[in-house]
């Protein structure tokens, strides 16, 4: 009997695609079994809502928790967070039960008071918020989510005071520190809020220190120095895109344009993966007039990022 002739490309290729079937069937199988499963357990019925994309869509699968005696007031406030923007009404259904079963969580008040807000329901927050600083006067979370709505809400006043009170119950929270010192530096308290960011440099990498002070300088419009700490973060990290980024828009802003589409390509190569260098260099390259070099970083824009368009007119526009 002769050998059998050896397997030609064809085959081997059908093989590979059947294998590759194989395991992608495997997988979508595993993913099945849980809607096939008993569903009395609290864990399943929120895996599957937040595979579900839309808040009214979850309602179905996530409003019947409010019977499960098994739900804890943690699972019942994931589902009402799950529930939040698009159907805050069932939410709120699903929040007065986690109150019954948690009463004391400082939790349940802060997702309440954010409920309250997306039914314009002032005072209803204002109280929310204070109940819950008086549950638990230590923790900066309430004041950290007054800061978030009175911000939002352009109350910056409000939000600063509110920062501060956070950042005395938190004095060793880089992420406080941090919202406090930009808050301020947006209101104009310019050096009240370097005395801030100074204060966290231990807390910070050189690197960091030196690109927060460098915005600190340039929302101050103290270019010049913002430039010289964007330039020492670069060659303290220079393989750091956000540096390279911030270097190039500190560039611009002094007028040396060359310098600045450098700096922003460089930041594009180092983080190919974030649009945000490419549409700066487009921006500005439509403000100094260079309308084929926009051109062209346009292009380059649509063919590696097609899913920001809105990004990407923002950017490009010529009507400026």
């Amino acid at each position: 009997m002769s050998p059998r002739p050896p397997p030609t490309g064809r085959w081997r290729l059908n093989r590979g695609i059947q294998q590759t079937l194989a395991v992608v069937g495997v997988a979508f199988l595993i993913h099945l079994i849980p809607l096939f499963l008993p569903r009395n357990m609290p864990e399943q019925e929120l895996a599957i809502a937040r595979a579900i994309p839309n808040a009214q869509q979850r309602v179905s699968v996530l409003l019947p928790l409010k019977e499960n005696p098994k739900a804890t007031g943690a699972d019942l406030r994931e589902a009402a967070e799950l529930l939040l923007e698009g159907a805050p009404s069932e939410a709120r259904i699903l929040l007065e039960e986690a109150k019954k079963r948690e009463p004391g969580a400082i939790e349940t008040q802060l997702l309440q008071a954010r409920i309250c807000q997306l039914e314009r329901m002032e005072r209803c927050v204002q109280e929310t918020l204070e109940r819950a600083a008086e549950m638990a006067p230590q923790d900066a979370r309430p004041d950290l989510l007054r800061a978030e709505m009175s911000e939002r809400a352009g109350n910056l006043p409000e939000a600063l005071e509110a920062l501060a009170r956070a950042r005395s119950k938190q004095p060793q929270s880089t992420a406080v520190g941090l919202r406090y010192a930009r808050l301020l530096s947006v209101t104009a308290r310019h050096e009240e809020a370097e005395t801030v960011m100074r204060q966290l440099g231990p807390q910070l990498s050189s690197r960091e220190l030196l690109l927060q002070l460098g915005i600190l300088k340039t929302r101050a419009g103290r270019n010049q120095e913002a430039r010289a700490l964007f330039a020492r973060a670069v060659g303290e990290a220079p393989g750091s895109a956000v540096a390279h980024y911030h270097l190039g828009m500190s560039h611009f802003q002094l007028g040396d344009v060359d310098a600045a589409e450098e700096e922003l390509r460089t930041a594009d190569r180092l983080d190919v993966s974030n649009p945000e260098a490419l549409a700066a260099l487009c921006a500005l390259q439509i403000q100094a007039a260079r309308f084929e070099a926009a051109r062209i970083t346009r292009m380059d824009l649509e063919r590696r990022f097609q899913d920001r368009q809105d990004l990407i007119r923002s950017a490009c526009r010529t009507d400026r």
